[in-house]
């Protein structure tokens, strides 16, 4: 067996020294022989993924996981954690089964390894491309350094719905936007492949799981294909052509077919359109859901459907393993089908380098020198700095001053658990600093800290305590704690509040239906307010919320999101004045929840009521009880600075413009700002949305600095997809805006031609 391990891995090495199209070629003969030698079983096999379970070091070997990978049965294992562990069940792969196949092996690695960056909702309100494709780079380095070689991330999906839990784990409401950070995460994770600190991104979730009715978790999802092209699916696409190793399929329906067997978009769109060449993997036991859809009946038609349409790895439904062999003979599926869906899933493991080494993701020593080192940590600092988004900023109230005495009160202030975020999976809470931590280092020796817990995260105690990995809040006597933090309020110069959503009110089957904050904390945040002193609020959400009382009544708000393993410090560092803010949110926030869904980039009614309108209008487009504008639109954000912009200018002809503007920086701190550039097309063969993005800056200027901003405008800016997927592009007049967000525009027409 080591002969034969010796020599399969000396003639890869000869393979991966071609160039370009010669190992395209070499692969294809690689895999060709090693197929050639497979048994239909084996074949079968290697598109069964599965949880590797809880595996002791040192007894991997009598395991049930064991016993399927030495019978050849399992191409995969997923969320094992501890490079040991890993080893040894590649070792049984590689060296008990019959042709020595070695495994794949997932993690949800959503924002981070052990050094955990903020949430991917988060993360976008930087706007920092080189930050995201940076913390990706981080991840993928700690989590191969523990034996992970494929990263299921990142999560690309549209949504305009904020009661869907799922938002935190994505890139907010845009298209371009979401496309921009889809590649800078695969370019972060995969690079080339040639390196041990590499793995192979798989992006998810195809298709349009972000557009759930209700905001409501594996809801049913049904819209227009035009509104498909445009809106949702091009981060999709965008990761597709930066080249992610594989795909992972959605629980939802799409035209009345679940994701997972629905052939023109696995097919038709994935690989025929768009060019796909890696693999499709189920979401976890989404095959075996197709049943409850009321689609295949049993677990072997659906088996059997899925694999007809793209399908290529089944997450833990077993179906595959133990339904196709029969559906085989029976005719339900073609050896050819079979064959191709095995031919993927090997490509993968040759494109990583395991057959060529298959422990090259299981060295030992990268596991004490690459996880949580303090590069990756301070790298983590100083992005979560840049995520935080400064909503409201009264009087300057921030940055505070680091004297007197500062009240820090609030459930999030002394919750170790809760810092990170939702999503991880592999993450050790016990060395990371609680916020109250982090206010006592940053004062230590120039301002006093008074704290008090202040209340629970809601009354409802049954619903506090429902936490994914233990994410827990203590909970105590509402009456009592309220009692407490007054008492230590009153004796504050300033109070800062650390309120919100605890990290698992937010993620996968976390939708809500009321997005204020819990009741609970809205009673102590009125009571704190009444006292009349300064109040900072640091909103903790993973998605936007309902802040509509807060922004009338509260001095100042910093949404600091779910920060990371390093948020505490983070936070003093914007809270205190050494780094200024400059998030930009990546969704609109709504002045309640009865406006949702709500996005920037709405398509107009015929009865339309222009933007900043006050006043009802009746037989026209707006609410009885509230006006049509969001409290916070899309692209907003504050600074500790203020930024002045000149009049915008076009130049160009044809299809191909220059647009530029000088922006000023009016106040006396150097600070980044994030230029927005938006087309809207006013008149096309179909209704096109009343703004886009289409391109943004994020430059630093110094107090006083200007600096001309110039974007390119393309025809691919100035078109759109019909609801075949076709580019098209309808020559006259477009309007380009640009500006500090999606309200706060000026605006300069153009013909086109």
């Amino acid at each position: 067996m080591k002969k034969i391990r010796k020599t399969i891995a000396a003639a890869v090495a000869c393979l991966l020294a071609l160039p370009g199209m010669a190992q395209t070629e070499a692969m294809d003969k690689f895999v060709g022989d090693l197929m050639s030698r497979m048994t239909l079983q084996e074949k079968i096999g290697q598109l069964n993924l599965q949880v590797a379970g809880d595996i002791t070091t040192g007894q991997a070997q009598d395991t049930q996981v064991a016993g399927i990978i030495k019978a050849g049965g399992m191409g995969g294992v997923f969320n094992l954690k501890g490079v040991e562990k890993i080893r040894e069940l590649q070792k049984i792969a590689v060296e008990q089964s019959r042709l020595g196949i070695p495994l794949l092996v997932g993690m949800d690695v959503i924002h981070g390894y052990e050094t955990i960056f903020p949430i991917p909702f988060a993360l976008s309100c930087s706007w920092d491309m080189q930050a995201v494709e940076e913390a990706a780079r981080i991840a993928a380095k700690e989590a191969s350094a523990d034996g992970i070689n494929w990263f299921f991330s990142p999560m690309v999906d549209i949504c305009v719905d904020a009661r869907w839990g799922r938002i935190s784990e994505g890139n907010g409401e845009d298209p371009y936007l979401g496309s921009e950070i889809a590649r800078a995460m695969i370019r972060g994770y995969q690079g080339d492949y040639s390196r041990n600190d590499n793995v192979m991104a798989c992006l998810k979730h195809y298709a349009l799981y972000g557009a759930v009715e209700s905001g409501l978790d594996y809801n049913t999802v049904d819209m227009s294909r035009l509104r498909m092209f445009n809106q949702y699916f091009p981060p999709y696409r965008a990761a597709v052509e930066e080249g992610t190793g594989s795909v992972m399929s959605s629980f939802n329906i799409v035209d009345g077919i679940p994701a997972t067997a629905n052939r023109w978009l696995l097919d038709d769109v994935l690989r025929k359109a768009w060019k796909f060449d890696g693999f499709v993997a189920t979401d976890y036991g989404s095959i075996g859901e197709m049943i409850p859809h009321g689609v295949g009946g049993d677990l072997k038609r659906a088996s059997a459907m899925a694999l007809n349409a793209g399908t290529d790895m089944d997450m833990c439904s077993m179906g595959f393993l133990t339904t196709l062999e029969q559906s085989l003979k029976d005719g339900s599926v073609s050896e050819e089908a079979i064959n191709t869906a095995c031919r993927r899933v090997l490509e993968a493991k040759y494109k990583l380098g395991l057959f060529k080494d298959p422990y090259k993701y299981c060295d030992v020593k990268r596991a004490k020198t690459d996880i949580f080192t303090a590069e990756n940590r301070a790298a983590a600092r100083r992005i979560a700095a840049e995520t935080f988004v400064l909503l409201k900023n009264g009087d300057g109230l921030l940055p505070l001053k680091k004297q007197g005495k500062i009240a820090l009160i609030g459930p999030l202030a002394d919750t170790r658990a809760n810092m990170a975020g939702t999503w991880c999976v592999a993450y050790t809470p016990d060395r990371y600093s609680t916020l109250k931590e982090g206010f006592e280092r940053a004062l230590a020796g120039k301002a006093e800290l008074l704290y008090a817990q202040g209340c629970n995260l809601m009354a409802d105690s049954v619903r506090q305590r429902a936490a994914e990995f233990g994410k827990t809040i203590a909970r105590g006597d509402d009456a009592a704690l309220k009692t407490e933090a007054l008492r230590v309020a009153a004796q504050a110069d300033v109070i800062v509040c650390a309120m919100g959503e605890s990290a698992d009110m937010s993620g996968e089957c976390a939708s809500r239906t009321d997005l204020r904050l819990p009741d609970v904390q809205r009673e102590l945040l009125a009571e704190l307010v009444k006292l009349g002193k300064p109040v900072v609020m640091l909103n903790f959400s993973g998605r936007p919320t309902v802040l509509t009382w807060e922004q009338d009544n509260v001095d100042a708000i910093l949404n600091v999101w779910f920060g990371g393993s390093e948020a505490a410090d983070a936070i003093c560092d914007v809270v205190f004045g050494d780094v200024a803010p400059s998030g930009r949110l990546t969704m609109t926030f709504p002045r309640t929840t009865g406006q949702l869904p709500m996005y920037y980039n709405h398509l107009n009614t015929g009865r339309p009521v222009p933007e900043g309108t006050k006043d009802f209008r009746k037989y026209a487009t707006n609410w009885l009880d509230n006006v049509n504008d969001p409290l916070y639109p899309f692209g907003y954000g504050l600074t500790y600075t203020t930024f002045a912009y000149g009049k915008p200018s076009v130049t160009g002809s044809g299809r191909e413009f220059k647009a530029s503007v000088t922006v000023t920086n009016t106040g006396k701190r150097d600070a980044y700002e994030v230029v927005q550039l938006y087309v809207r097309d006013p008149v096309a063969s179909v209704a096109r949305p009343v703004k886009e993005l289409k391109g943004f800056r994020r430059v630093l200027l110094k107090a006083g600095e200007s600096q001309e901003v110039t974007f390119d405008v393309t025809e691919k800016d100035l078109s759109y997809y019909d609801a075949e997927g076709r580019t098209v592009f309808e020559p006259g007049r477009f309007d380009i805006m640009v500006g500090h967000d999606s309200r706060s525009v000026q605006t300069v027409s153009i013909d086109a031609k």
